[in-house]
């Protein structure tokens, strides 16, 4: 009679351990995002630091961020414009967040072997848009010594 109960029980046990569903595998590993490229103005000249000169010769610094910001500074380093750029139809537009200030676009040629290029705005007139050096590259290099004997 042991056996007669035992047969049944077992077969009940496999039955469900038949019928239960597996536990879950582990999700797959969510694939890595493509690391976005910086963005860059209309004629690719990526995010830095940048000497506008005028026509009239003045001469001034301009700072393109990544993030869409820029600032630019007057010949002594003072800010005296702030705001956000982006590219819309092929230019490169900042706008002021000073009140009252408009936006203003401008087509660039595109970059000479020294990255100057020439950025000629909507409302008139062109600069000159040249990389500025940043400190590391303009400190000069100690000359190499060689070893004493």
């Amino acid at each position: 009679m042991k056996n007669v109960l035992v047969t049944p029980l077992l077969v009940g046990l496999v039955a469900v351990a038949a019928c239960s569903k597996p536990a879950p595998a582990p999700a797959p590993e969510p694939a890595a995002e493509e690391t976005a490229a910086a963005p860059a103005v209309a004629n690719g000249s990526g995010p830095g630091t940048y000497e506008v000169t005028g026509e009239d010769g003045s001469v001034g610094t301009s700072i393109i961020n990544a993030d869409g910001t820029y600032s630019d500074l007057d010949a002594d380093g003072k800010v005296v414009a702030e705001g956000t750029w982006a590219v819309k139809d092929g230019k490169t537009c900042f706008t002021p967040k000073a009140e009252g200030a408009e936006e203003e676009c401008y087509t660039e040629s595109a970059p000479a072997a020294d990255g100057s290029f020439t950025a000629t705005s909507d409302k008139g007139g062109s600069v000159t848009v040249k990389p500025k050096a940043t400190a590391a590259e303009e400190a000069p290099v100690a000359p190499a010594q060689e070893p004493a004997e």
